[in-house]
């Protein structure tokens, strides 16, 4: 799907990141697609965005629009060419506050992305982040986490460099049709690539927590990452198709 190159701010960014055992994430993910591994485990986690003056590059800024946003995401890698991996996520689920991007989500640009309610508190380094889906009888996702500068010793990555480097890399994500083999590429550009950590207080999942998906022990929460007032721009991706298999 080919779409405009489309520019805006990230106002605040939240990567909400779990180690999971690779083989249980294998099994989710459509062929073609092997998860990216550290210290021999996959990387899953949510997307939370709020995106400002979102319009078309070129177009003015005023009439850009706003939307809170959540995207459920894995790191994997891909076999583009033999011999040649790229790396990237693969995004299971989006949802958005914006009706906008739920009418257009799927077939103007890339992924449909679910209409959900968002409750958002974001003042004094705290924030707290509340997602409600009509197709669901719990909350997807609620937090509370707050701004720190200490990077968390028990996470995988070393330091917040290392883990920041990670997810820059993965700036291609790919997702679903519905009732298609054909994945639909989206690349976010950041020129200005700045995280920090976060002290997590609270993190829920609807999905991370369903022990059916991740059976006990497979699954646990590593760490957080928040961005904030950040130019970007998103650029298609060719298509692929999930037929062909690695």
């Amino acid at each position: 799907m080919k779409v405009p190159t489309i520019s805006g701010i990230i106002r605040r960014r939240i990567l909400l990141n779990y180690r999971v055992a690779p083989e249980i994430i294998q099994a989710i993910l459509p062929p073609r697609f092997r998860p990216k591994q550290i210290a021999g485990h996959a990387i899953a986690g949510i997307c939370l965005i709020r995106l400002e003056r979102i319009r078309p590059k070129g177009v003015p800024g005023v009439i850009g629009i706003s939307s809170e946003n959540s995207a459920h995401r894995i790191a994997v890698e891909w076999e583009a060419e033999p011999g040649h991996w790229k790396e990237g996520v693969f995004i299971s689920r989006r949802d958005t506050s914006s009706r906008l991007n739920a009418l257009a989500g799927g077939r103007v640009f890339s992924g449909v992305h679910h209409l959900s309610q968002f409750s958002v508190i974001d003042r004094t380094g705290e924030i707290s982040i509340r997602v409600l889906a009509d197709d669901l009888e719990q909350a997807l996702v609620d937090i509370q986490v707050h701004e720190t500068d200490e990077f968390p010793k028990a996470s995988l990555f070393k330091t917040l460099e290392e883990s920041s480097k990670f997810f820059e890399a993965g700036c291609v994500g790919y997702s679903s049709r519905p009732d298609s083999c054909v994945l639909d590429g989206l690349r976010l550009e950041v020129p200005d690539w700045r995280v920090a950590p976060l002290q997590v207080d609270r993190v829920r999942s609807r999905y991370h927590d369903d022990r059916s998906i991740f059976p006990t022990g497979s699954i646990a929460f590593d760490h957080a990452l928040l961005m904030r007032d950040i130019p970007h721009e998103w650029h298609s991706e060719p298509e692929m198709s999930t037929e062909q298999a690695i």
